[in-house]
């Protein structure tokens, strides 16, 4: 009989308290970030000039390993002739001057590689910063009290999808990005 009579209670005062807290209605929105961050005019724009200095990268690569390839294989050559001799004085400084070529060639394409990692981090850094505004902005037009990234959902209504508005205000409060990564500050140095 005791439950019962909680039961009722329970029953006659959870609608009150629902009310009294007055909690609006859900509305939800959906929202591909991903998407968003790449399909924005500014973001297609800054990916593209990114792909151009990553396949300069490889170019540069393949235009120092060639030559390089080259002469390791005539190096190879003249010590093979020597049938386990040691080489003269003339050939070991073509050696060592070939290595350093290779460090060398290795160094600069460190160093484009770098450039390009920086270049990456600071593109990718300008979309986070303004991609989170846009999705407040679009979730404020829209009065919705819940955004959810279409990757960590598993199913949505298509109606649901904010992304296109998303992309329309990057597109609005995006006009560029930077794909050139401001110089690092020098690195102070040791005592």
């Amino acid at each position: 009989m005791k439950k019962i009579a909680l039961a009722a209670l329970a029953a006659a005062v959870l609608p009150q308290a629902a009310t009294a807290q007055n909690v609006p209605a859900p509305v939800i929105v959906v929202v591909d970030s991903n998407k968003a961050g790449t399909e924005c005019t500014a973001c297609k724009t800054a990916l593209a000039q990114l792909q151009t200095q990553a396949t300069a990268i490889q170019t540069l690569r393949q235009q120092l390993a060639t030559p390089l390839q080259t002469e390791g294989q005539q190096l190879q050559t003249a010590v093979d002739a020597l049938k386990g001799k040691q080489p003269d004085a003339a050939l070991q400084a073509r050696i060592v001057a070939f290595q350093k070529k290779q460090d060398q060639a290795e160094q600069q394409v460190q160093g484009r590689a770098q450039t390009f990692e920086r270049n990456r981090a600071y593109v990718l850094q300008q979309i986070r910063t303004r991609i989170g505004p846009a999705i407040e902005a679009v979730q404020a037009r829209r009065r919705a009290n819940l955004v959810l990234d279409a990757s960590s959902t598993a199913r949505f209504s298509p109606s649901l999808d904010v992304t296109n508005e998303v992309i329309a205000e990057l597109n609005r409060t995006l006009p560029s990005i930077a794909t050139t990564a401001p110089a690092q500050a020098a690195q102070p140095q040791g005592r």
